[in-house]
């Protein structure tokens, strides 16, 4: 019995995660996780709260997305330390898609966000049962790093207006400016003097008051806990002052009455033309929310040589954001900062995850009624200090020293999304990215070679002093032919063969060729044929062993005026010999 459900059981387990780090759970990563939780529940309080304020949705909508999708997760992801929920980017993401369909905060607003967690929770799992996560390699890391620094750009310029007390409203930077700057002149003094003292908190908060704490005799990890929670500092302080002195009468933006209970159970819409409204976003938004989660877990993973199946993360981040929708609350991944948090207050098993949406639940059972006094700039605060860090201009000097065309695909989607929207930004990325990719491939990298002397290496006459022969050319193509570039092999061999008279024959040296089509195998036909014509045999060598499988199923080998050599020593060694002779 023992031997027949063993395989059953690991298999189970591959797509419940829980089953097997649940065997292994024991009192000391009970006491891990339990630390962790805390910890991460009392930053994820007044952050959940900020970013449903992001996303345009009631704050109350920000806890509700934090608690069954983290146990859902809990229940099907791989990673140990990764913290699902709300985060900037989707939040942003969210706004601008649902801001197109319905005015924000209104019943019609909160559905089509419900329906947008439900459209990317369905697509995130279907990627993950079909095996496809590797679709998201399409967005390179300079896209990604780029579309988050532009967004970083417009949240925190989004959240001024609640800094200033007024009201401002854009899609993209330029909006946002032109709106603010028309709005500026009725800011509300008090609301400025509690966003900017906010502000100032929790940036000193982020870089001083753990060495503070430190140098006081606080333990390390003791000053680190308590500096995480700055953000509750800045909330409970600002509330207390709102209530006392009654800044709602004064003009001062307060989040007001936030329902008192655990998420409800709803539903999303299954209308067609709200599916179709919608369907392009969620995909964009399941897809950077994947990018981040994983880029988050690996590395994470990595720290204590623990690995994570990319394509059951998949189904964890689609069963997270199902439980959203029906849990009222809206997309969800895994959070850049949350997730250090949690791995670095020693979380061990995803149970960590679990114990903070009970946290949560707690939370919002008792202490919701304490927020009506919470001055919206406070949160607006939050936002801003948490994306500021996101922001990383760097980027574009990086790229510009290493890879041209990596900085274009930066600056583009940087300039992109600051000025058309975040949807058209990371769109236009991912495009530049694969037209780039495309173009780059269409124009292989073929070098000259020639022997370096004394070994039996062949290395580019433009970097290094080789040997070579008059009657042999040999060159090496440093990629797979397919019909995009094999005509600029063809036009490359044709115009070496034109300046070379005397030459006999062509070696086109084949070890960084994974793949021939049919398109690059008709130009290697074309080329053999004209070679042959001019009294030149043409020559393979180093050929892959699954490239010459497919090789002997054409006649290409059989018409071939030349050889196909193991090595290109042995092809230069044999043909100068018989020239020789």
């Amino acid at each position: 019995m023992n031997t027949t459900s063993a395989p059953a059981a690991r298999g189970l387990a591959r797509y419940f995660p829980v089953l097997d780090w649940g065997r292994r759970y024991d009192r000391d990563a009970l006491t891990s996780d339990m630390v962790a939780a805390v910890i991460v529940t009392i930053m994820l309080i007044p952050q959940s709260l900020a970013y449903a304020l992001l996303a345009g949705l009631p704050p109350e909508v920000g806890i509700y997305a934090s608690i069954a999708p983290i146990i859902l997760y809990a229940i099907f992801g791989t990673s140990r330390a990764l913290a699902v929920g709300p985060v900037a980017v989707v939040s942003l993401m969210t706004a601008a898609a649902v801001g197109r369909i319905a005015e924000a905060g209104s019943p019609e607003y909160i559905a089509a966000a419900l329906t947008l967690a439900f459209l990317s929770g369905v697509f995130l799992v279907l990627l993950g049962v079909l095996r496809l996560g590797f679709l998201a390699n399409f967005l390179s890391h300079p896209v990604i790093a780029g579309f988050i620094t532009a967004s970083g750009i417009i949240i925190a310029a989004s959240q001024l207006k609640h800094i200033l007390g007024i009201k401002a409203s854009g899609h993209n930077l330029y909006e946002l400016v032109l709106s603010l700057a028309e709005h500026v002149g009725s800011t509300n003094l008090i609301t400025l003097a509690i966003g900017v003292a906010s502000a100032v908190f929790l940036f000193w908060v982020r870089k001083g008051l753990k060495p503070l704490l430190v140098r006081f005799g606080l333990k390390p990890r003791a000053a680190d806990i308590i500096a995480k929670a700055g953000p509750v500092f800045a909330v409970a302080v600002t509330t207390l002052l709102a209530w006392s002195l009654d800044l709602g009468s004064k003009g001062v933006a307060l989040v007001g009455d936030v329902p008192q209970g655990l998420p409800p159970l709803t539903l999303p819409s299954f209308s067609p033309d709200l599916w179709a409204s919608l369907f392009g976003s969620a995909i964009l938004i399941s897809i950077i929310g994947f990018v981040e989660s994983v880029s988050v877990a690996q590395t994470l993973a990595a720290k204590k040589r623990q690995r994570i199946n990319p394509d059951q993360e998949l189904i964890g981040l689609g069963a997270a954001n199902l439980g959203a929708a029906f849990t009222g609350g809206y997309p969800v991944t895994g959070g850049f900062a949350r997730s250090v948090v949690n791995f670095d207050a020693g979380a061990e098993t995803p149970a960590a995850g679990a114990y903070t949406a009970v946290g949560l639940a707690i939370a919002s059972l008792t202490l919701t009624p304490l927020i009506a006094y919470l001055p919206v700039a406070t949160l607006a605060a939050t936002i801003i200090v948490a994306v500021l860090s996101l922001v990383d201009l760097s980027i574009l000097n990086k790229t510009w020293a290493y890879s041209r065309a990596d900085f274009i695909a930066v600056l583009v989607t940087i300039l992109a999304t600051l000025v058309l929207g975040v949807e058209i930004g990371v769109t236009a990325g991912v495009v530049i990215s694969i037209l780039i990719h495309l173009y780059k491939s269409s124009r292989p990298h073929v070098a000259e070679v020639g022997q370096v002397p004394g070994t039996e290496h062949f290395r580019n006459v433009l970097r290094h002093k080789v040997i070579t022969h008059d009657d042999i050319l040999t060159l090496r193509v440093d990629e797979s032919l397919y019909f995009a570039n094999a005509r600029f092999l063809e036009d490359y061999i044709y115009d070496a063969v034109t300046k070379r008279p005397q030459l006999k024959h062509v070696i086109l040296m084949c070890p960084a060729v994974n793949a021939i089509d049919m398109s690059a195998l008709e130009s290697l036909e074309a080329i053999n044929e004209r070679l042959k014509s001019s009294g030149v045999a043409f020559h393979l060598s180093e050929v892959k062993g699954p490239v010459m499988d497919r090789l002997l199923k054409s006649r290409f080998l059989d018409e071939l005026t030349g050889q196909v050599f193991l090595s290109q020593h042995q092809a230069v060694s044999q043909l100068a010999t018989a020239a020789a002779n």
